[in-house]
């Protein structure tokens, strides 16, 4: 029979600690995230100022 080496099942010492949830800040921190959230906004921002000022 071939020999297979056994799984390690130890948690690495990197790991996120387990007690600390991540949550919406920690989504809310991602750059991709906040320059789609700004490209958004400005378009929204740009479309509420063309109806207010030139309608």
């Amino acid at each position: 029979m071939l020999d297979t080496p056994e799984l390690d099942t130890t948690q690495s010492e990197t790991a996120p600690p387990q007690d600390e949830p991540r949550g919406c800040l920690f989504a809310l921190s991602q750059p991709p995230l906040m320059i789609f959230l700004a490209v958004i906004g400005s378009l929204l921002l740009m479309a509420a100022l063309h109806d207010l000022l030139l309608l």
